[in-house]
């Protein structure tokens, strides 16, 4: 009798400890991946760009590439950092966003060093179901089967000019 308590007892120690494992293993799964894009800011070195005396060999030589240049007006180099995490079975969330702007004067000299946060950063939230055209609205139909009885046929409608009748157009009517 004492034998059978004690291997019930043993069994459920066991079940208790294989459930205890199987629930820290699915808890595992879901934490949260942390992760870091872009450019990695080093206060020290972004202090050390000095407005007036920095052109852009130095800012580059020091800072590295930037992330993006702006296309128009005067110069600007924009360095984009982020910091993300994703939730198990989710999409990367910002947790911080940092933008770096170097703007250049006309001989390429450092003019000024900004840092924004996301605060100033604008998002926008497209329509994902329809892309609004101009013109008449036909269904998928409409699209697929739209041509059929028009090709060979010229301005008159059927039997027209078109085709190899001998008029002046090619197969299509043109």
């Amino acid at each position: 009798m004492r034998a059978a308590r004690r291997a019930a007892r043993h069994a459920a120690a066991r079940m208790a400890a294989w459930a205890l494992l199987a629930g820290s293993a699915a808890l595992a799964g879901c934490a949260s991946i942390h992760d870091h894009r872009g450019y990695i800011i080093d206060q020290p070195m972004l202090q050390s760009i000095a407005p007036g005396i920095d052109n852009q060999a130095s800012v580059t030589a020091t800072m590295g590439r930037p992330t993006f240049v702006s296309q128009f007006g005067q110069p600007i180099w924009y360095y984009v950092s982020e910091d993300t995490r994703q939730p198990a079975f989710g999409l990367p969330r910002p947790i911080r966003e940092t933008v770096i702007r170097v703007r250049f004067d006309a001989q390429n000299r450092v003019a000024a060093v900004d840092t924004a946060d996301a605060s100033h950063i604008v998002r926008i939230h497209p329509d994902g179901k329809v892309t609004p055209t101009l013109g008449r609205k036909r269904s998928f139909l409409e699209d697929l089967f739209g041509n059929i009885g028009t090709v060979g046929t010229g301005a008159g409608g059927a039997g027209g000019s078109g085709g190899d009748s001998g008029g002046n157009g090619g197969p299509n009517g043109s």
